[in-house]
Order: structure tokens, then C-alpha cells, then sequence
């Protein structure tokens, strides 16, 4: 995001505020936050319109699912006014307990603290008007559900506009920003520029960030401690790489269900959808170490057999594999789509000598393969999309394998190296355009809609 600053020739080295907003318009009076602040939620949204999965409900304002009613998928325990007055405490924790004293933002001796002797005005109150009628000066629909305004007054008066819960953590997370600590002790919080106006909202629809917890164990508690990260710079997106063919390194470092959930549930909390990725039909031996009949070509020398080690891919013409995918993703599924709509089902590095030991196919041709991997996918896309979901796999089943996809949202994910030529776009064999966008860091992601 950009800024645009009014009443400043250039920003000064002493605002802390990023993302920086595409617009800030301030003075150089000083307001104290009252640590007795209130929080006052006026909502112009029906208290009966479940809030579904902001990312797409709201994000699309508000667009029908595939089956043509409204999108429930997802926060359907918690209320706007819930989610808003988690994210007000965590302001107020954040402004009146930080202790952020901005002494390296000024030249060395530099007396930039107000002075703590002078009357004080404060703010007393702040007032967040929910109305996804807002004229928030934002026109694409993701925008507008993420756009916020702040206007402060010079008198203390604190007015915040949003048309969704998430412009509202967002929001949040700037006017904590706008705060720093005095030395003095217990003088307080303070900002120098009132009275200001903010207009913002995100350029990018998909800002995120990918962990793979298959390879490398890295607990819940520092995958929430990186979603607090991510909420404070407004990333939206956690990619959770979930499964791949390593098993865990002991039994202490295996999620529950439980985890998973409360992840899940503190990403909605800070505006993080989290979405799990299973990879499916390759990296997949660590089911064969339960289920050695649904996988080929396991502990074969890799080199021959795989991209990496340890080999093992699902078989494809079993319909003991067909039975057990049903019952992994119905289960898996039915969780995770109470708080993402998303599902990323990989599709990555197959390997095509596994499938000559495949009792099932017999073969390493392209030709024989292609409609039995399409024939998997589809498989797979089904339940996810049974579930409400939009399905997330990697460029190689379009480019390598020459899928035709379904007649819904899909999105390709694609690595760095591939460049978005026209026979890339055209390859991808659906009837409605390739359009390129960002996905996951260094990413690029393409959607095919419906």
C-alpha cells in the first residue's frame, strides 16, 4: 500500500504506521488515549445474516456459493461485534502496555515528547460504523470488504468506517500504530497528529504467507504467534503445507484436531484465513506406512522413483483409494471449512516410473496416466467443493497433465519459473479466461472461474 500524505511535504521518519495507507492526512496536535477508552459498534447489517466466511461473503459483497444461496462457510459462532471487541482489547492492550518509546525515530537529544503538564485532551470513545453501504472510495469488491477509514478529530472525537468486520481488525491494528508510549512514567499514550484522516484498503486480494509443517515440526503455538505477525502487517492468507511423504518425527510432534481448530480460530481472530494443503496423489508415502495398498513404488530408490525422497504415490485405479479419500476429506474437510474456504489439494511432482509397479495401471505412459489422474482430481475437487470449498492445486495438473477443469473456481497455483505466456493461458482448458494473480509470497496464481 501506498501512502499520501496531506499537510506534509514527505513523510517523517517518526510515523510507525505499515502497511503503509494509501491515503493519511494529519495535523500536529497531540491526543492522549484514555485507558478507559470504550468501544461503541453501530451495525447496519441485519443481526440474522449468518457472517459466514468474510473472504467470501463480505470480500465478494456478497456473492452466492455454487449451489446459488449464501456462503455460511465458516465463522458462524462468532459475531461482528464479537471479532471487533477481541481486536479493540488487543488495541488498547497493545497501545497503553506496549511501552514503545520512539526515541530512534528522532536525532539523538532530540525533545520530541509532549509535554505531560499541559492540559490533556483524550480519547474516550471509539466509533466503528459497520454499513456495507460505506463509501469507502474502494470500487473492486475484495477492497471494499477490507477498506477502512479512521478520522480523528483535534477534540478527541474517533469515528472508524468500515463495510465488514475485517476492514474493522484492520482498522484497529493502524490506530495502534498511531500510538507511542511517553517516557514519563505513567503519563500515557499519545499521538501528535491530530486531527487526521485515513483511507485504505489492500491492493493485493491474496497476501500471504506458506509453512510447511510436514517436513518441519513447528508447533501451534508459534504458528499462532506467526498469524498475530501476520495480522499486525494485514496478511490474509496462512498456507499450511499439512502433508507430504515424511512422517513425524516423534509422536509428541503431531497435531490434534484440536490444534488445528484453535489455529484455524485465532486466524479468524486476527484476519488470517488458514488453509490446510494435503498433497494428493504424489508425496504420499507416509499413508502407505498405514495403508500399505494404497500406495506404489514405496522405500523404491528414489532417484528413479521420485523427485525426492522417500518414494511412494497413491495408486490410481483403486478403489480402495477412491474409499479412503472419501473418508480422509470428509473428515479433514467438514473441520476446516467451518473457518477457511479454501483447500489446497497439490497435484505436484508425480512421478510417472512409480506407476509401472502400480498393480492397478501397470504403465508409466502419459496417455494411459492422463485420464486416470483426471479422473483423481476430479474426485477430489468434488468433495472439496461438497464442502463449499474452492480448491487450490499447482500449475503441473493444467501444464504437465492437460486437465480440463471443472465449472467452478479453481485456482493454479504456479512457481516462480513459470511465466504467464499465452500457450500457458491457453493451455489451461476452460472457458472462461486465465487472468494471472498474487499468490503466497513469490508465487503466482491464476484463477479459473465459473
Amino acid at each position: 500500500m501506498r501512502a499520501l500524505l496531506w499537510g506534509c511535504a514527505l513523510i517523517s521518519s517518526s510515523f510507525a504506521l505499515w502497511p503503509q495507507p494509501k491515503h493519511f492526512e494529519h495535523g500536529s496536535s497531540t491526543l492522549w488515549l484514555s485507558a478507559n477508552v470504550q468501544l461503541v459498534h453501530t451495525s447496519h447489517t441485519a443481526s440474522t445474516q449468518p457472517l459466514g466466511w468474510l473472504w467470501t461473503t463480505v470480500q465478494q459483497v456478497i456473492r452466492p456459493s455454487h449451489h446459488g444461496a449464501p456462503s455460511t462457510v465458516g465463522w458462524l459462532s462468532l459475531s461482528s461485534e464479537t471479532l471487533l471487541q477481541s481486536a479493540f482489547e488487543r488495541m488498547k492492550l497493545n497501545v497503553l502496555h506496549g511501552g514503545f518509546v520512539p526515541r530512534k525515530f528522532h536525532p539523538r537529544g532530540a525533545q520530541f515528547e509532549p509535554a505531560t503538564d499541559n492540559p490533556k485532551r483524550y480519547i474516550e470513545r471509539i466509533v466503528i460504523d459497520e454499513d456495507p453501504r460505506n463509501n469507502l472510495t474502494s470500487t473492486e469488491r475484495h477492497e471494499k470488504s477490507e477498506a477502512y477509514t479512521i478520522d480523528v478529530s483535534e477534540n478527541g472525537a474517533a469515528l472508524i468506517k468500515i463495510a465488514s468486520p475485517l476492514g474493522g481488525l484492520h482498522a484497529l491494528e493502524t490506530f495502534a500504530q498511531l500510538f507511542f508510549a511517553h517516557s514519563s512514567p505513567s503519563a500515557g499514550s499519545y499521538t501528535s497528529y491530530a486531527p487526521l484522516l485515513i483511507h485504505d484498503s489492500p491492493v493485493f486480494e491474496h497476501r500471504g504467507l506458506n509453512l510447511d509443517i510436514s517436513r518441519n515440526w513447528i508447533s501451534p503455538a508459534d504458528v499462532m504467534r506467526t498469524i498475530e505477525a501476520m495480522g499486525a502487517n494485514k496478511l490474509n492468507r496462512l498456507h499450511l503445507h499439512a502433508s507430504d511423504a515424511h512422517r513425524a518425527y516423534s509422536p509428541a510432534q503431531i497435531w490434534s484436531t484440536e490444534d488445528l481448530e484453535a489455529v484455524q480460530l485465532h486466524g479468524t481472530y486476527h484476519g488470517v484465513q488458514v488453509f490446510t494443503e494435503i498433497d494428493l496423489p504424489g508425496h504420499t508415502t507416509s499413508i502407505g506406512n498405514a495403508y500399505p495398498s494404497l500406495v506404489t513404488a514405496k522405500d523404491m530408490p528414489w532417484s528413479e522413483y521420485a523427485l525426492e525422497p522417500p518414494s511412494g504415490q497413491l495408486r490410481l485405479n483403486s478403489s480402495e483409494v477412491t474409499l479412503f479419500i472419501h473418508t480422509l476429506l470428509d473428515d479433514l474437510l467438514s473441520r476446516t471449512s467451518r473457518h477457511s474456504s479454501l483447500f489446497h489439494l497439490g497435484g505436484d511432482e508425480l512421478n510417472l516410473n512409480a506407476y509401472r509397479l502400480d498393480p492397478t495401471v501397470k504403465s508409466s505412459s502419459h496417455q494411459i496416466l492422463q485420464p486416470l489422474v483426471q479422473a483423481f482430481i476430479d474426485l477430489v475437487i468434488s468433495i472439496a467443493t461438497a464442502h463449499s470449498l474452492t480448491v487450490i492445486m499447482w500449475e503441473e495438473m493444467v501444464l504437465d497433465w492437460n486437465l480440463t477443469l471443472p465449472q467452478q473456481d479453481v485456482i493454479i497455483q504456479l512457481g516462480a519459473a513459470v511465466t504467464m505466456t499465452p500457450s500457458v493461458r491457453s493451455s489451461a482448458k476452460a472457458t472462461k479466461p486465465f487472468s494471472a494473480r498474487m499468490l503466497t509470497g513469490t508465487l503466482t496464481a491464476g484463477t479459473v472461474t465459473s
